[in-house]
């Protein structure tokens, strides 16, 4: 069963009746329920209604869906950007836009759903690499293809909290003729300079060819994009069937939320500041009490504890203790890696996450654990 949220979300939030610290939410700037967002959604909702009630190449274009794309293009660097409904539908839009049967698809072991089932509609072969094994995809890249070849990474993984190795793939991708592409639903907002993202974190804005994120997570509002050339956005926007045959991408209340986030982080670092600040934190903690945080080198924090049934019941643990953090287990992980996947916010203060960390340390030395 769900559990329910009967509060904004925020650092601390209703659920399921009772306030706990949120240690589960991908609100990593603390955003989502900001004064001023909520203010861009209420002014939106005054202006344009509630729903768009069809597609953006009908009758479902806002101006605030063109001056959402015009300033993530900014954000991000890039030429164009085309706005999707979700994430899930950017990468299912355009990964078989720019490939498809006889072409070949280089996709990385832990790479999310989305990228997984935009590869399978493509109906291009597709050569998983082990994770962040860069011997694994140069093998691959080796063997002889007709068609194009498609390099697809997250830039964060969103599991485990690692980084793909983006400037190793990016040479890969250079010596052997491949497109590249990074999923960054996990980065945006949170790396690089003003948390532009993964690719300027190692400064590879040249390299890659395109790019998908998030509005859902760092922005604090809903919804996806593509990013990249504007002869490719331009190419992608009457041809991307997640994008043309869905009602408008999103509600024009959510767009002017996200373009009010995104308007305040190009602003102000102050945000991915305090949210890095917390990362450090807070993992510092977890590494002094001897705990397995993984290869994390991100604000997801996974506390690994192993057993399915140990992570389900350490959960709960803290929940009776004020604290909400989510188990991950098998399939999404392997079965002996199950885990708390924490996620540090800007939003978290001092007392917050101490209060995380003394219930973590208490629940785990009562387990055994440590």
């Amino acid at each position: 069963m769900y559990r329910t949220v009967y509060s904004p979300q925020g650092a601390r939030i209703n659920l399921d009746g009772r306030e706990v610290v949120n240690m589960a939410s991908n609100n990593y700037l603390g955003l989502a329920s900001h004064p001023a967002a909520i203010q861009a959604a209420k002014e939106a909702l005054d202006q344009y209604g509630v729903g768009p009630t069809a597609s953006r190449n009908i009758v479902g274009n806002f101006p605030v869906h063109d001056a959402l794309e015009k300033a993530l293009a900014e954000f991000k660097d890039v030429e164009a950007v085309l706005v999707f409904n979700c994430g899930v539908s950017a990468n299912t839009g355009v990964i078989p836009f720019l490939v498809g049967k006889g072409d070949v698809i280089y996709s990385d072991a832990l790479n999310h759903g989305s990228i997984i089932d935009g590869c399978r509609l493509s109906g291009a072969q597709v050569k998983v690499y082990g994770h962040k094994n860069m011997k694994s995809l140069e093998e691959k890249l080796k063997e002889p293809v007709e068609g194009k070849k498609l390099i697809v990474t997250d830039g964060v993984f969103s599991m485990d909290g690692d980084l793909a190795p983006l400037p190793e793939i990016a040479d890969l991708a250079d010596a052997y003729g491949a497109m590249l592409m990074v999923d960054d639903a996990h980065g945006d907002g949170v790396m690089g300079p003003m948390g532009r993202g993964t690719v300027d974190h190692f400064g590879l804005r040249q390299r890659v060819y395109v790019e998908t994120g998030s509005l859902s997570k760092a922005f604090g509002s809903a919804g996806g994009f593509v990013a990249g050339s504007r002869e490719l956005i331009d190419a992608l926007r009457p041809k991307a069937r997640s994008f043309i045959f869905t009602a408008s991408p999103m509600a024009p209340c959510l767009a002017a939320a996200a373009l009010k986030v995104i308007e305040m982080i190009s602003d102000e670092e102050s945000y991915v500041k305090k949210l890095w600040g917390n990362r450090e934190y807070f993992a510092n903690r977890m590494k002094k009490l001897g705990l397995n945080i993984g290869t994390t080198v991100t604000p997801v924090i996974p506390v690994i504890v192993g057993d399915g049934e140990r992570a389900q019941k350490m959960s709960r643990d803290l929940f009776e203790k004020g604290v909400f953090a989510q188990v991950i287990q098998f399939p999404m992980v392997p079965k002996d890696a199950a885990r708390l996947r924490v996620i540090i916010s800007a939003g978290h203060t001092k007392e917050d996450l101490d209060l995380a960390a003394d219930a973590i340390e208490e629940s785990a030395k009562a387990m055994g654990i440590l």
